[in-house]
């Protein structure tokens, strides 16, 4: 049996005498470039702190870095609002990258591959690019053959957001035009991102609008928990609470039905290696197209099979060799996986390093694809005077 290790007493000790001396916050070692802010503030346990990492016409590019005891390290932008790092230990306490990301500022401006930002306002694809609401018709932006993708052309991956310093974290929000990439309402938006000394980010996401629309946002981050990129993600264990998957046509776009995973390489409801069956002939794995033309990948919404709004454990991953394990806990009634089809070396990630297919993959906490347009689907429509909430939450640690 797999345990998660504990903790070690001397990490307490030390997190005890740290409140008892209220100690003042850390400031990252000073390098030459960037220089750090100065309205980095006392946060305890985490330390949180700000620099800024750039500029885009006049208006500065800040990174927030959040470090808890156990030397879990995340970095966030408000540009995109990125996760632009996660540094964790492995079972040995060796802390490594977990994302599959970039080095430098101006790589996340032209990121082609949303590796890490917060993606919407409508996360996934809208068949055909547009909705109707109360009998109008709104017509979006088009990125993805005749359809949406992410929220568009230039969706919140590529905005600036107004960023602060927050309890054990960072706030950012963005007020989203009404017409923006098509959709009604002003929408004013925040997350927040925080961690805490069990190794879990939380991302707390809030919205409300003068004008009915349709969001549904989620972090759009590439995981590899090998750290730093050592090996694909083919071995990595996934683990989703769901019995069944949304039906998609050669778009990508769900038909409406759910399918039963029973017999199938979609059920992951025990553990299972993630490239143990994903070179099998099957007509909906081959729809997730990328390198492989033959066998294609997953890039589908799984259905939890209990979704009742409540935060709950629907999936975890493992790394065998690193022992490293993540678990996510979510509001959402779905998520979306996709195991790096695409993925073909013309990335340029951390170090230079082109990024090869399946070394990374994505989990997407959201509602369903295509949802303005599907009826019997979980609702994503929000309503002036109303408050769009949810909550997704990663958890890091290790097994034996």
């Amino acid at each position: 049996m797999r345990h998660i290790k504990s903790l070690p007493i001397a990490l307490l000790a030390t997190a005890l005498c740290s409140l008892v001396l209220a100690a003042c916050s850390r400031q990252e070692a000073s390098t030459p470039e960037p220089e750090a802010s100065a309205d980095a503030i006392p946060v305890s346990p985490i330390e949180v702190s700000a620099e800024s990492w750039g500029e885009l016409n006049g208006e500065t590019v800040t990174r927030y870095t959040l470090v808890n005891e156990h030397g879990m390290e995340v970095r966030i932008l408000n540009w995109g609002a990125y996760v632009q790092s996660i540094r964790v230990p492995d079972r040995e306490g060796q802390i490594e990258e977990v994302l599959v990301g970039y080095d430098d500022w101006d790589a996340y401006l032209n990121d082609c591959c949303y590796a890490g930002p917060i993606v919407g306002r409508f996360g996934n694809r809208i068949d055909q690019a547009r909705f109707t609401i109360d009998g109008e018709t709104y017509q979006l932006t088009v990125n993805d053959g005749p359809n949406q993708l992410h929220g568009g052309v230039k969706g919140l991956h590529k905005r600036m957001w107004t960023g602060k310093i927050v309890d054990g974290g960072v706030e950012l929000n963005y007020l989203s035009a009404d017409g923006e990439e098509g959709y009604p309402g002003n929408l004013d938006i925040t997350v927040t991102y925080t961690l805490d000394d069990s190794n879990a980010l939380t991302v707390s996401y809030s919205a409300t609008t003068d004008k009915a629309t349709h969001v549904n946002l989620t972090s759009h981050t590439y995981f590899n928990l090998s750290g730093d990129r050592k090996r694909n993600i083919e071995a990595h264990e996934l683990m989703i609470a769901a019995d069944h998957i949304s039906e998609v046509d050669d778009e990508l776009i769900p038909t409406g039905r759910a399918l039963d995973v029973a017999d199938t390489p979609f059920d992951f409801n025990t553990p299972t290696a993630i490239g143990e069956r994903i070179r099998v002939e099957d007509e909906q794995l081959k729809k997730g197209g990328g390198v492989d033309a033959t066998y294609g990948g997953y890039d589908h919404n799984w259905i939890f099979a209990q979704a009742d709004g409540r935060l709950r454990r629907q999936v975890t991953l493992f790394e065998p060799e690193s022992g490293r394990f993540l678990e996510i806990y979510t509001e959402e009634p779905a998520i979306q996986f996709y195991s790096g089809n695409f993925m073909d070396g013309s990335m340029i990630g951390r170090g230079g390093r082109p990024v090869q297919h399946r070394e990374g993959l994505a989990l997407e906490p959201q509602h369903f694809p295509d949802s303005p347009n599907q009826d019997h689907f979980p609702s994503t429509r929000l309503e002036p005077g109303d408050t769009y909430s949810t909550q997704s939450v990663y958890r890091f640690s290790v097994l034996d």
